[in-house]
């Protein structure tokens, strides 16, 4: 911890941005169509008094972090905005810390606040998870290192803490030093609810018709990917059929694939779930024995406290959505798990103590998955984070369900797609105009280019361009 800076945080700025889906996207209960982004800007101060201001982006995702079904998109908009209000205020009380040391010190009044005022533990996590990614960005900016190099130098300043008893003794500085950052990854694929398999189940010209793939079939023929994220809906019977059409365009393709089957929490107990899998490998060899892991197959408020040992006995089984703290890994062993996702929305933080649970204890996994980060800051920083971690493969959708970067003006488009050539590629469009989407070749996705100064991205957002958020701009503490 020796490398530790500290730093004082004093204003939190925060915008916005409307997204559209080229494709509608089902998980769980919910079909998107449209979206909205946040990106926040945080200013630090330096022990030596100079400032600097980082950023982060991140989705604004309805009916993920609570998914009560009586919350509008705009009720659960609001939950996460009131979740960065109350971090913003809290980190800029707490004077000068380590970018760690700001995390852990509001880390459990964050929680306390977010249940006074009805936000689950994901949501209540949010705003932090957003202000930490800013505050390294500024150290960053600041000191002329990139994210790899901060964190491999423990310059945020990780060590054993009071909130994570299981690694009272974990050697942080070691252990982050020793990280072999990647810098090149293979996608896996979503495949959500509503997506057509093949041409026979879209009508005609109900598509996009922009280009880009639209039916798994035209994904597997376009992209070429190795790994593949299967949504399944909670009826055993329903996603055996599911599957059966999917692995028949898998199978077809002729390459090798593996795949994980998501449950987005619909199942409510571990017995059809066992049922899903025996159907599975009983009608769908090929499949079954590609199946890497089942990711939160029940509900949260059962996940926990039910036995999942006889999923476990088949296939690996991980947490997501009831990864809302930092004892919920540990937990979640204890009742058969042996997995647990990152999520950028959940705290990088999080992500690299789970990551040393994992190395602590082997035979525990990290997965590595996606909550629609947009190309642009949201999709490097995850990416950066991913790679850190050295996880080989990464979840990410929103290639698919929405077109690159066609939100954004085409200035900021194009001075992204020149800063991480490797990631990016422009396409033409009608009237001169361009847009910037993800370069995916054989599957992967190449990012060295992310290895710049900051966290993790070389080229500016457009801040004038976005909307003000709805947020209420806590008072700077001088």
């Amino acid at each position: 911890m020796s490398n530790a800076v500290h730093v004082r945080v004093r204003e939190v700025d925060a915008r916005e941005c409307a997204v559209r889906n080229r494709l509608p996207f089902r998980f769980g209960n919910s079909t998107k169509t449209h979206g909205r982004q946040l990106v926040v800007r945080a200013r630090i101060v330096l022990e030596d008094g100079r400032s600097a201001w980082g950023a982060a982006a991140e989705a604004l995702s309805a009916k993920w972090f609570d998914k009560n079904p009586a919350l509008s998109d705009e009720d659960n908009y609001d939950q996460l905005r009131l979740s960065l209000r109350l971090a913003a205020q809290r980190y800029g009380e707490q004077g000068a810390r380590t970018p760690f040391g700001h995390f852990e010190t509001a880390y459990t009044s964050l929680q306390e606040e977010g249940a006074r005022n009805k936000l689950p533990p994901l949501v209540a996590g949010y705003g932090a998870a957003m202000i930490d990614r800013c505050v390294l960005d500024a150290v960053g900016r600041l000191t002329g290192q990139s994210f790899w190099t901060l964190m491999r130098a423990n310059a945020a300043g990780m060590q054993p803490s009071v909130l994570t008893p299981d690694l009272g003794n974990f050697d942080f500085d070691a252990f982050l030093a020793g990280l072999q950052p990647r810098t090149s990854l293979h996608l896996r694929h979503t495949v959500g609810l509503v997506d057509p398999i093949v041409a026979a189940d879209q009508p005609v010209g109900s598509g996009p018709n922009d280009g880009l793939p639209e039916t798994l079939e035209q994904v597997v023929a376009t992209y070429r990917h190795r790994y593949y994220k299967i949504k399944v809906a909670g009826d055993p019977v329903s996603d055996g059929e599911r599957l059966a059409a999917i692995a028949s365009v898998l199978d077809a393709a002729g390459s090798p694939y593996q795949v994980t089957l998501d449950g987005n929490e619909q199942y409510r107990d571990a017995a059809p779930v066992v049922q899903l899998l025996e159907a599975v490998q009983r009608k769908l060899p090929r499949l079954y024995e590609s199946i890497l892991w089942l990711e939160q197959p029940l509900a949260r408020d059962v996940a926990l406290s039910a036995d999942v040992r006889a999923i476990a006995a088949m296939k690996p089984v991980v947490i997501d959505e009831s990864d809302g703290t930092l004892d919920a890994f540990p937990a979640a062993v204890q009742r058969g798990y042996v997995g647990v996702s990152t999520k950028n929305c959940k705290g990088l933080y999080k992500s690299i103590i789970n990551r040393a649970r994992c190395a602590h204890a082997p035979g525990l996994l990290m997965a590595a998955e996606d909550l629609t980060t947009l190309p642009g800051i949201s999709l490097q920083q995850d990416l950066a984070l991913v790679g850190l971690l050295g996880i080989p493969h990464v979840e990410k959708n929103a290639h698919h369900f929405i077109d690159g970067m066609r939100h954004r003006p085409q200035d900021e488009q194009r001075r992204f797609a020149a800063a991480h050539p490797d990631l990016y590629r422009l396409d033409p469009l009608p009237q001169g105009e361009v847009v910037a989407r993800l370069n995916i070749t054989d599957g992967k996705v190449a990012f060295g280019s992310i290895d710049c100064t900051g966290h993790s991205y070389a080229a500016d957002m457009d801040w004038d361009t976005l909307e003000a958020s709805k947020w209420t701009k806590p008072k700077s503490p001088g």
